[in-house]
């Protein structure tokens, strides 16, 4: 999986694309966040759109994502969620952790609220 990095007004969008999954998007997602964590980034917007599929490791390091960013006082928020993601973090219960969107403005907009 490869992560493109961009910033648009304080918040970090981390444009994903390929697989999540075990010991390839798990250990991308990871290096990135533990990267912004490291320079004091600490709103961010995971950009799914391009992310076809996720295991349950993918899920796993998404949800730690989660809980690394909030530890550091921060947020992360999914954006453009394909349905098969959507069904997995519906069916693992996951879905009401995150909050997701499926336009970039109005996620973007949601950090300032």
């Amino acid at each position: 999986m490869k992560i493109k990095q961009r910033e648009v007004g304080g918040v970090v969008i981390l444009d994903c694309k390929g697989w999540l999954t075990l010991g390839e998007g798990d250990e991308a997602l990871k290096a990135a966040i533990a990267q912004l964590m490291t320079a004091d980034k600490k709103q961010v917007l995971l950009n799914l759109a391009d992310v076809p599929y996720m295991d349950a490791a993918g899920l796993g390091e998404t949800e730690r994502s989660l809980t690394t960013v909030r530890r550091q006082n921060g947020d992360l928020k999914l954006l453009s969620l394909t349905k098969r993601i959507q069904d997995l973090l519906v069916i693992t219960k996951l879905m009401s952790r995150f909050e997701t969107f499926d336009d970039e403005a109005k996620a973007l907009a949601s950090f300032t609220d």
